[in-house]
């Protein structure tokens, strides 16, 4: 009877820990979207298009640095 009562409470635990995990998933998905909304409305309201491949600024004020691979550091 222990064994069956036990099953149970486990499986009700990682059906919660399901639930807190998908409303975070959800959050954080909330969240980005918001943030990539509120850059464009402001890149708009700039007349900024994005990212120059030039090497501009882009009115940002910031300098484009080449992008590049970072590799792992030995201990």
């Amino acid at each position: 009877m222990y064994e069956y009562e036990i099953q149970q409470l486990r499986s009700a635990e990682l059906i919660r820990q399901a639930d807190r995990e998908r409303l975070a998933r959800e959050a954080l998905r909330g969240r980005r979207t918001a943030r990539r909304e509120a850059a464009g409305r402001t890149a708009a309201r700039e007349g900024d298009t994005g990212r120059s491949d030039t090497g501009g600024t882009g009115g940002t004020g910031h300098t484009r640095r080449p992008w590049r691979l970072r590799s792992a550091r030995t201990a």
